[in-house]
């Protein structure tokens, strides 16, 4: 039941959203570091093609971001990395939900019976 490739895509998800608000915080972390680059989270596109394959299983990649940089060489953009991590963090509340569903139904069915 809990081995099933929507279980297995959920974790997934969650492992990328905990890696991307990782990422988000060290990005804000060096807003003021000269010549940092922000780094930039992504598994969506590969955890899509991984559900449709049968697996579900992915891993997210760390790229730099491409985003213009200042006059110090920094390219960290603090609206663009608050608004990133509102996003993440309600997305990892709603994979953390989905995951803890079956397990809230099983502890349901134990009480009642």
């Amino acid at each position: 039941m809990f081995e099933s490739v929507t279980m297995t895509a959920l974790s997934s998800a969650l492992d990328g959203l905990a890696l991307r608000q990782r990422t988000i915080a060290n990005n804000i972390a060096n807003v003021n570091t000269p010549n940092y680059h922000a780094k930039r989270v992504a598994f969506e596109d590969a955890l899509a093609q991984s559900v449709q394959a049968g697996s579900g299983s992915t891993v997210a990649t760390t790229a730099s971001s491409l985003e213009p940089t200042r006059l110090d060489g920094n390219n960290v953009n603090l609206d663009t990395e608050t608004l990133s991590n509102i996003d993440t963090v309600l997305r990892y509340q709603f994979a953390a939900q989905a995951v803890n569903g079956p397990f809230t139904a099983m502890r349901s069915a134990m009480r009642t019976s």
